[in-house]
């Protein structure tokens, strides 16, 4: 995930909780059957403490999980796409549940229709709600007071 994705699925995650697992490799690549890795941005496997764990592997059986893509642009087919998918290749690790959430910049009306016929969460996250941009916007409009020379 980029620096313009991970604060977004980490921003989702601090609503709903349980353990966020970063990167999640559901598909393992093998060049000599020619199959590609396949990266899920986040799962959040519901129930669990709150943590956040980079890659690795879990056991998914019986566990309520919520499968994260985003991306940081207007919600578009590819990451509808990744999202429907991440959530059918979710299913191989026999999960009680999974739900699927896009997470955008911005939206997309015609999109939103489709993604809730796939019963795929839309969340639009802007770039203004970025703690990066917080940090940017400080840097250049200090709020820090500044004393009159000569009083005193």
């Amino acid at each position: 995930m980029s620096k313009h994705e991970t604060w977004r699925t980490r921003e989702y995650w601090r609503e709903v909780g349980g353990l966020l697992i970063e990167e999640f490799h559901a598909i393992k690549g093998d060049k000599e059957l020619d199959i590609g890795k396949r990266a899920i941005d986040g799962v959040i496997v519901l129930g669990e403490p709150s943590a956040i764990q980079t890659g690795g592997v879990h056991d998914f059986k019986g566990k309520d999980l919520i499968v994260i893509q985003t991306k940081s642009d207007r919600l578009g087919m590819y990451l509808m796409g990744q999202a429907y998918f991440s959530r059918e290749i979710m299913r191989r690790f026999n999960p009680r549940s999974v739900k699927a959430v896009a997470i955008c910049g911005r939206t997309d009306a015609e999109m939103v229709a489709l993604c809730s016929q796939a019963d795929i969460e839309v969340r639009v996250i802007p770039d203004n709600s970025s703690p990066i941009a917080e940090d940017r916007d400080e840097q250049s409009n200090p709020t820090a007071e500044q004393g009159n020379e000569g009083d005193g």
